[in-house]
């Protein structure tokens, strides 16, 4: 179907591929030298791949060759910085079985170099949407006087990635973020049932979820619902977990569904039962919710690759 160029997962050496498709499924095929031949399912879906993406100009030989490595800005991928995510503290209160964090536990960055941080890329791009993260920033009592910095640095929103337990538990913690500026609660969201919690975080957490957000609610800060979607543990709430954003409306402002990414912390890789595509999610979407979110408002992402994105043109 197309040629392009990947890397070997094992080495991580770029190395040449091709985009094939068998039975109704899209796969992304190559060979390292070293490391053998690898095939991955990309795509599986009504929609067809072909129909999604339009047509891709295919990648030569000697294109790109360090864009993994310094790509940068360059005159192939320009764009100018509309999101900034910044990482505050390595530590984290769970220990999650996806993960693409290190939760290390080490000690958190001072709180003048995290000022220090901000004030750069305010100067380099002229102020982002910044996204607090981690770890699990929550656990740093100093956030709320990031998130004021960072407002009074010129940054028009600041996001926080958060499993939400402090929220739930501590709402002086969550008063202090409200009054100091913060928009956008990233809110860790699985599922409805606790079933899915204990599958993918170890632990009954539905309540503390269900608290958190109705404690942003009291503080007319947003939510976004941020589920992980994982073969054979969620993928069958989608259309549950969009009901129940539509039930939290205006506090939940959408809802950004992340098909699990086999790197990081994962229990092994994957077969191709286990992989969760674009395309699937876009049937669940639509089937789930009894076409509640029809078809046609579902279009890739115009920032990125088609297949790294998608999004509603509507709103909840």
């Amino acid at each position: 179907m197309h040629k392009t160029t990947s890397v070997c997962p094992v080495c991580l050496k770029r190395v040449p591929a091709v985009r094939v498709e068998r039975e109704g499924r899209c796969y992304l095929e190559k060979t390292c030298p070293e490391h053998g031949a690898f095939s991955a399912l990309v795509w599986q879906g009504s929609e067809a791949l072909e129909d999604w993406t339009g047509p891709r100009e295919e990648i030569g030989a000697e294109e790109g060759l360090r864009c993994l490595e310094d790509c940068g800005l360059c005159g192939k991928h320009l764009r100018n910085t509309c999101c900034t995510l910044l990482e505050v503290t390595d530590r984290c209160d769970l220990r999650c079985r996806f993960c693409f964090a290190d939760n290390s536990q080490t000690q958190d960055p001072p709180l003048e170099r995290v000022k220090g941080w901000i004030d750069d890329m305010v100067r380099q791009t002229g102020g982002t949407l910044l996204q607090l993260s981690g770890g699990e920033p929550t656990l740093r009592d100093d956030l709320p006087e990031i998130v004021t910095h960072a407002k009074k640095a010129g940054c028009p929103y600041v996001q926080l990635n958060t499993n939400g337990l402090r929220l739930a538990e501590d709402p002086a913690y969550l008063h202090a973020l409200a009054r100091a500026g913060l928009d956008i609660v990233f809110l860790q969201f699985d599922g409805i049932t606790e079933a899915v919690y204990r599958a993918l975080r170890g632990r009954e957490l539905l309540g503390a979820k269900g608290a958190a957000v109705m404690a942003c609610a009291e503080e007319s800060v947003g939510v976004v619902l941020v589920p992980t979607l994982v073969p054979g543990v969620n993928t069958d709430q989608v259309g549950d977990i969009i009901r129940f954003g539509l039930a939290w409306s205006p506090t939940v402002r959408g809802v950004h569904f992340q098909p699990v990414s086999y790197f990081g912390r994962v229990p092994a890789l994957p077969g191709d039962g286990e992989r969760y595509t674009m395309g699937q999610l876009l049937d669940d979407i639509v089937g789930q919710t009894g076409g509640l979110i029809p078809r046609e408002s579902l279009v890739p992402s115009a920032c990125d690759h088609p297949l790294c994105g998608l999004h509603s043109g509507g709103n909840l």
